[in-house]
């Protein structure tokens, strides 16, 4: 869901040359957040969870 409303804010904003090479990190770092946190998610130990929540964090 997060992945999806960035990219469409970002086909929202002007497109230009340098919007766009921002836009394209914005939408890959977007759906590594979810990938992320679906992971910590379903982890099995709880150090596991916390490595994969602030990977997550730190993408968001």
């Amino acid at each position: 869901m997060f992945a999806k409303r960035v990219r469409e804010f970002t086909r929202k904003i002007e497109q230009d040359i340098a919007n766009r090479e921002d836009a394209r990190q914005v939408v890959r770092s977007s759906g590594s957040v979810g990938a992320n946190y679906i992971e910590a998610n379903e982890s099995l130990s709880d150090k596991y969870f916390l490595h994969r929540i602030k990977i997550s964090r730190k993408e968001a």
